[in-house]
């Protein structure tokens, strides 16, 4: 199975429409769409490190969900005396690695992958509420889970540590009292807690889904941690956790191994966790 068969299959399973490759940034990075898939690897980003994990994992083909070269449309054209670039293209070219990009089509899916792989990572299936049935909240689409969930009630301390437990992280951001009660929670995984281009629209989901806590991959402070604080200092119950971006996601590219299964003809799949960006002093 070539890379392009492949990634055909992939987006023809989306359900999404298939977007133009100059109008989209889900294209092939490097390598070749003839080359013979032989393994794969799934990731939240194909960093270095990545790299050569898959290398090591004799894995040829890696499906990332963000960037390999630094912003959002990968262009590279910025970058060709660049030595950082230079360093990594030699290394992904020395292990005849292929890497695509899955972005646009994973997020215009009938069912979005990565919020599919946050509630599987959290088991939270059985608490996803209903979806709006109108488009007051802002999202362009109606009758599509929105990523609510009606919690057995904790506190926003135990709902930290079970982030913590779950995404492997040491240090968890929070705006809010640790022991306030929690139930009804939005999860807004990467750049869905910066409004996706409408600095409102996280307020206007939290208070029109009656949100406890929202569950945040970026955050801009004036917005979103800004009316949160203010809503906690008026006597609120509100509070937002932030995971950033990459935890928040990583999940989708994890369990979307298993979502490949029926259409990669028995080659084998594989989980490179790109791990938390940060170090904490």
């Amino acid at each position: 199975m070539t890379v392009r068969e492949l990634t055909d299959a992939i987006i023809q399973k989306t359900g999404a429409p298939r977007l133009p490759e100059e109008h989209t940034c889900d294209r092939l990075i490097s390598g070749s769409w003839d080359m013979e898939v032989n393994k794969i690897a799934t990731t939240f980003m194909a960093t270095v490190d990545v790299i050569r994990r898959a290398a090591e994992a004799g894995v040829n083909f890696i499906i990332t969900h963000e960037p390999t070269w630094f912003t959002g449309m990968d262009g590279a054209d910025w970058l060709q005396e660049d030595e950082v670039y230079l360093a990594k293209k030699a290394l992904i070219e020395q292990h005849n690695i292929a890497i695509w990009r899955f972005h646009d089509h994973m997020h215009m899916a009938s069912e979005d992958g990565i919020f599919r792989g946050f509630e599987q990572e959290m088991g939270w299936e059985q608490y996803r509420m209903a979806p709006p049935t109108t488009d007051t909240l802002g999202f362009g689409v109606t009758g599509k889970p929105d990523g609510c969930y009606e919690l057995p009630e904790t506190t926003l301390r135990g709902l930290v540590e079970l982030f913590k437990t779950k995404m492997n992280m040491n240090v968890v951001q929070i705006i809010g009292d640790p022991e306030m009660k929690v139930s009804r929670v939005g999860v807004l995984p990467g750049g869905g807690s910066l409004g996706l281009g409408t600095e409102h629209m996280p307020m206007r989901y939290m208070r029109l889904r009656n949100a406890d806590v929202l569950i945040c991959g970026d955050i801009t402070e004036w917005t979103l941690p800004a009316y949160v604080r203010d809503a906690m200092q008026l006597g609120f119950n509100r509070a937002i956790l932030v995971l950033g971006h990459e935890r928040s996601e990583e999940p989708g590219m994890k369990h979307l191994g298993s979502w490949l299964m029926d259409i990669a003809n028995g080659i084998p799949v594989v989980f490179l966790d790109a791990e938390e960006p940060f170090s904490y002093l």
